[in-house]
């Protein structure tokens, strides 16, 4: 494994089979899926990333605190980390494993609780903060040598498709590469989809999310908490201190600013109240961090030549914790289809054979796209019929376990179609 920075251009273009944009978890994780095809793979950051003091790094982070960037990882996505063998390293770092879930109506007496038990599972997932997760993969990444990272550099140049699909990338620092496919996993502003001329279908859900460390009273209990209130879903999520929880609370652009405005006192008084002190006194908050929440979907996720994937194909809301989930998903699927088409004597970078990743997974995004706005619709609604319905709904299907149970195992990828990597051993 090389580690390159920014250095003076070449006249020619340097031949690699895949060129990945953006070496983040789902960027990472697709590489390491690919590390055993024999084929030459470049990955480009735009970050200046030191891979000989990732660890230190981190062992240095972790010392400080908590990273108020967390996913909530589910069963699916643990089996593709541990297939590319960078699980281990996340567990001996630090994950937070959870056993139960509380989602309750803040305007109504609807409630659903989730336990692991009741699925005969250890856990119903964990909590992971993003930059363990992401110096595990670099660390594995190591490993591989005809993975090699490209750091502090940016694509500034895309080329149409030219002979056998093939693109050509320039880079900001003057170099050229050819290859068979580029992976897009460049974030939701996705300066590489948009140099493909992938049109991009987009709107606000009118929540900015603020997210923060906080420390509770009570101890968390290894359960995640999930209030939704009339301007948005409030989530606490445990981590491995079992006082401190990671908060994600989506809220109305004026109510978030309001909160930002507070000191921290009055901050915590007022989580404490919209979480009803379900976990007592809120007495402590890490600086706290605001953003816009939009939904985003590619109208394609492929071209001749080019695939986009993760937050560069698609963004939902928070509230179901499922965004880095289905990119992971996509990684592992993406893969899964190179994979095959290059043991077929395949050209992988061609559209045909990247249609049929696109075909498994779009339908699947789009269904959870639709899934979180038809949510966040229901529980925003002040119409007395529509509360009234879905506090029935939630206490139903609290007392209907089975159907609770088949819909929580779908949300932790233990039933229906996944790709291989997402599979149990």
């Amino acid at each position: 494994m090389t580690n390159e920075t920014a250095g003076p251009g070449t006249a020619s273009a340097e031949q690699v089979d895949i060129v990945i944009v953006g070496a983040g978890m789902v960027g990472l994780t697709t590489a390491l899926a690919l590390a055993d095809s024999g084929l030459q793979i470049s990955i480009l950051e735009s970050r200046d990333v030191a891979l000989e003091r990732v660890a230190n790094q981190l062992i240095a982070q972790q010392a400080q605190g908590y990273d108020p960037r967390v996913s909530a990882l589910t069963c699916a996505s643990q089996q593709i980390l541990a297939h590319i063998g960078a699980w281990p390293a996340m567990a001996a770092a630090r994950v937070s494993p959870y056993t139960d879930m509380d989602v309750w109506d803040g305007e109504g007496t609807g409630h659903i609780h989730f336990c692991s038990r009741e699925l005969h599972e250890p856990t119903l997932g964990h909590i992971v903060e993003n930059r363990v997760t992401v110096a595990a993969l670099l660390q594995q990444l190591a490993e591989h040598p005809d993975l090699t990272l490209r750091s502090g550099v940016q694509v500034s140049g895309l080329s149409a498709p030219l002979a056998g699909d093939q693109r050509r990338l320039t880079l900001t620092d003057g170099t050229e590469l050819q290859t068979q496919l580029v992976i897009a996993c460049d974030g939701a502003l996705s300066r590489t989809r948009q140099m493909a001329g992938i049109p991009l279908l987009e709107w606000d859900y009118g929540h900015h999310a603020i997210v923060t460390t906080v420390t509770t009273e009570q101890p968390h209990q290894a359960t995640a908490w999930q209030r939704f209130t009339d301007d948005g879903p409030l989530a606490m999520l445990p981590l491995a201190d079992p006082h401190r929880c990671s908060l994600v609370w989506s809220t109305s652009p004026g109510h978030a600013r309001d909160l930002q405005a507070l000191d921290d006192d009055a901050f915590c008084q007022a989580l404490g109240q919209a979480f009803e002190h379900r976990l007592g006194a809120i007495t402590g908050s890490d600086p706290r961090h605001c953003f816009p929440l939009r939904q985003r979907h590619a109208k394609d996720y492929v071209r001749p030549g080019i695939a986009v994937i993760g937050d560069a194909a698609h963004t939902i809301h928070p509230l179901a914790g499922q965004g880095v989930n289905l990119g992971l998903l996509d990684a592992a699927a993406l893969a899964d289809t190179l994979l095959t088409a290059i043991a077929q004597g395949e050209c992988y970078g061609s559209e045909r054979v990247l249609k049929r990743f696109e075909r498994e997974r779009q339908t699947s995004n789009l269904q959870m796209s639709a899934a979180m706005e038809g949510f966040k619709r229901l529980f925003n609604s002040q119409q007395p019929a529509l509360r009234l319905a879905r506090n029935l709904g939630m206490t139903l299907m609290n007392r209907l376990g089975p159907v609770k149970n088949h819909v929580v195992q779908q949300a932790m990828g233990l039933s229906g179609e996944l790709p291989p990597l997402a599979r149990r051993r």
